[in-house]
């Protein structure tokens, strides 16, 4: 399914009017070359080029469509025309002379089983004449030269002159765009359900974060209780040669560093495509992802964008029925892990995207961002708020959730919970992960409960009578009392007690209301009768203080508090607006 649907995404861009969108034919692929090799027409070194361009701290070369590269193991094979510089020049780099000048023959044998026509261009003579008469000491005069040698660059050719590389040329590309008409079929395309050639070894697939930066792979085989009925390596899961480059040319397109159907979630690089151009495509990365800096409203323009096409079943770009398909790829040695794999109408995928920033949506501070995105939302859990700190497979299972409206997975909760506990405070997003987790658990529980639970609400719900939440209610309050009492305090109850108010209740709350008395007294006095009248209608839900709280109620704790403090510096009439709004 996964392997089809790329298939068929690699068509659709071959399709595209736009010869720009379109991806590299059958034969051909798309590579960063960082330096190319200038020659003149009888092979004399003119010049080499340097592509780079600065990224950021990187220098990133100039991306070229060449022939397609070869599956390299630790054998000895080489590219058409282009390849590292210990094959092209010959040159030493690691220290292993004999295999270096293995690697070059094969490179030049490579060039020489070109078709006659290719063979005869002007330009494959200019490459013979250059190696004939190589002179390396004309290399070791640049300036870049030691950086080559420590890096052992990807290289190519091209004519003096020329813009196109030589490996472009139309005899070069007629000679490597062939198709596999010709070649003898040898079993049924797992895509296609026709006889094809069977491709032995897939390309790999680069862009996985956390993956071998050579490329890894998704069908592989390389054990023998892999191997059914003794079909080792591709024939085990058998793909004609123009379906695995099909397949492996798109996800390495979405994978690319440049693509804006990708995007990061936890451990999972995550790709996002439609059977049409789709509007989802590109607002995928900005509902979810961190906005630019330069951009703060992406996120937010975003969402409602989205709001709007679930109110309407309309997107401005693609239909509401186009197929979409959300990929999760994770790393896992020299091969690639499915971590989620999510195909559904866009409208429907819309609706539980939206479900998703409803269940997330808690009342805020107005120097909190409006778009809470996913990246954010996993940062706050994690130790120092540390993106390396979130555990290996939350970001997917959060991920797997909001595509199939699921409950959250229980760690989401766990840590939210954890880390407010740890840091003596539930902040915006932790509050945020809370109250989505607890809804969701409370909405499925409630589908076969006798006495369903009420859900939490956006805000202060003072008609709420969980236990945990009047205890968290109850605890800003006293907070907010001692605030009054002591301005400028630079610690308030809530550094000393808030863990163990949470948990153990009934070791805290005594002591807490006694102390509540001496703040009160520094209060005015009409302030202090609304503060008791406060105080009485929480506790008026109150039978008694628990002796422990579970990891759930703890949560409620959580959230009662934090809808209390809220509570207490939201203006009367922006609270009105908010309730109107709901």
């Amino acid at each position: 399914m996964i392997l089809q649907a790329l298939n068929d995404y690699y068509q659709r861009r071959q399709r595209s009017p736009n010869p720009q969108d379109r991806l590299p034919a059958f034969g051909l692929e798309e590579k960063e070359i960082p330096f190319v090799i200038e020659i003149d027409s009888v092979g004399r070194l003119v010049n080499l080029a340097d592509t780079r361009t600065i990224d950021g701290k990187k220098k990133i070369g100039q991306r070229f469509l060449v022939p397609q590269g070869v599956k390299k193991t630790s054998g000895v094979v080489a590219n058409l025309l282009w390849d590292t510089t210990e094959y092209v020049l010959g040159v030493d780099t690691k220290g292993k002379p004999e295999r270096v000048a293995e690697q070059h023959a094969a490179f030049r044998a490579r060039l020489e089983t070109l078709p006659p026509d290719a063979l005869k261009d002007a330009a494959i003579q200019a490459i013979f004449a250059f190696f004939n008469n190589i002179d390396l000491t004309q290399f070791q005069s640049l300036a870049v030269w030691p950086e080559i040698l420590l890096a052992n660059p990807v290289m190519t050719f091209r004519l003096h002159g020329d813009v196109e590389l030589v490996c472009q040329r139309p005899a070069i590309i007629a000679a490597t765009t062939l198709t596999t008409d010709d070649a003898t079929a040898d079993g049924i395309c797992l895509v296609s359900g026709n006889d094809a050639a069977i491709e032995r070894l897939h390309p790999a697939i680069k862009g996985v974060w956390g993956a071998q930066t050579s490329g890894a792979n998704i069908v592989s085989f390389n054990l023998d209780a892999f191997n059914s009925y003794g079909k080792a390596q591709g024939a085990n899961a058998p793909l004609g040669k123009s379906a695995v480059f099909a397949y492996t040319t798109a996800l390495n397109s979405l994978l690319a560093r440049d693509s804006r159907q990708r995007m990061q979630v936890g451990d999972a690089s995550t790709v996002f495509w439609a059977e049409e151009a789709h509007d989802l495509e590109t607002a995928l990365p900005d509902l979810f992802g961190e906005p630019p800096k330069d951009e703060p409203d992406r996120g937010t323009d975003a969402l409602k964008m989205l709001y709007q096409a679930v109110q309407s079943g309309k997107f401005s770009q693609g239909a509401a029925d186009t197929r979409f398909h959300v990929l999760g790829l994770a790393p896992n040695a020299a091969r690639i892990a499915i971590r989620f794999w999510e195909t559904a109408p866009a409208h429907e995928l819309a609706q539980r995207i939206a479900r998703h920033f409803d269940d997330i949506k808690i009342a805020r501070a107005p120097h909190d961002p409006e778009h809470l995105s996913l990246f954010r939302l996993l940062t706050s859990l994690a130790v120092q708020g540390k993106a390396d700190n979130i555990p290996p497979n939350l970001g997917g299972e959060v991920m797997r959730a909001i595509l199939e409206e699921l409950p959250y997975p229980a760690p989401l909760l766990n840590l939210a919970v954890q880390r407010s506990r740890a840091e003596q405070k539930p902040t915006y997003a932790r509050a945020a992960a809370i109250k989505a987790s607890l809804n969701r658990t409370i909405r499925r529980a409630n589908l076969t409960a006798s006495r369903p639970e009420k859900e939490f609400q956006t805000m202060l719900d003072q008609t709420n009578a969980n236990p945990a939440y009047l205890l968290g209610r109850l605890f800003a309050t006293l907070e907010k009392i001692q605030e009054e009492a002591s301005p400028g305090l630079n610690a308030t109850i809530r550094d000393r007690y808030y863990s163990a108010a949470s948990s153990t209740p009934v070791v805290v709350f005594t002591t807490l209301l006694r102390l509540k008395n001496h703040h009160l007294g520094k209060l005015p006095k009409g302030r202090a009768v609304q503060m008791e009248r406060l105080i009485g209608e929480i506790m008026s839900g109150l039978d008694d203080f628990p002796r422990i709280l579970a990891l759930p109620e703890q949560g409620r704790f959580a959230l009662g508090y934090y809808h209390q403090r809220q509570a207490f510096f939201t203006k009367t009439e922006s609270v009105n607006n908010q309730e109107e709004s709901q």
